[in-house]
């Protein structure tokens, strides 16, 4: 059997992480491994040759002296989810962002730089309950009904599949990109062309 050994930010949401590698999962002639950690160390083991592809949802900076490539995947659309009891009144964008407590993922994600934007688009200054820079802990604070939460849809497609939260509103122009991130060597591993090769964008289940 061929092995693929793949990287993976730690942050990089578990259903995300096996919706990008279920095709190599499927294959009987593949084994994928799969390693864990911060964004630098990963870096590090592709550069050592200890991983063959980083899975990430940023682009790390890149320079002269950085050998990798970050190609773009999949992306998945972002929304604010919430309890059902929200959509029973229908209310505006600006309001719900402007009115209801907000879970929001960290300063450094992508998806928060969009959201910023967004709400500076806007004119809304929004009412933030609670910032985490990792996908369980804010699917965990959605569930509890903390506040409204901006999350890809496929962080929580369980609880949209049994209307435990349910799709507030899309917002628009946001997205998570994921990115399979390689480095240039002279006998790649050959099961990166199947993996590298862009995806549509996931439907979560029930949805």
């Amino acid at each position: 059997r061929r092995v693929l050994r793949v990287g993976s930010v730690a942050t990089l949401w578990r259903n995300s992480q096996h919706e990008i590698l279920r095709p190599l999962f499927r294959r009987d002639d593949v084994e994928v491994v799969v390693r864990s950690g911060a964004l630098p160390d990963m870096l590090r083991g592709l550069e050592a040759h200890l991983v063959d592809v980083l899975l990430a949802n940023t682009a790390p900076s890149r320079d002269a002296a950085t050998p990798w490539v970050a190609h773009a995947i999949a992306e998945q659309p972002v929304s604010l989810v919430g309890p059902p009891a929200k959509t029973r009144k229908k209310r505006s964008l600006e309001d719900l962002l402007g009115r209801e407590p907000l879970v929001l993922p960290a300063a450094e994600s992508s998806i928060r730089a969009g959201f910023d934007a967004l709400v500076n688009r806007l004119g809304v200054r929004p009412r933030i309950a609670a910032e985490v820079d990792d996908m369980a802990m804010l699917r965990l604070l959605a569930r509890e009904h903390v506040g409204l939460a901006v999350v890809p849809t496929i962080v929580v497609q369980d609880e949209l599949a049994s209307r435990t939260l349910v799709e507030i509103a899309p917002l628009p122009q946001l997205k998570e990109t994921f990115f399979a991130i390689t480095i240039a060597r002279r006998f790649p591993n050959p099961l990166l062309k199947a993996l590298i090769r862009p995806k549509a964008r996931w439907t979560p289940r029930g949805g």
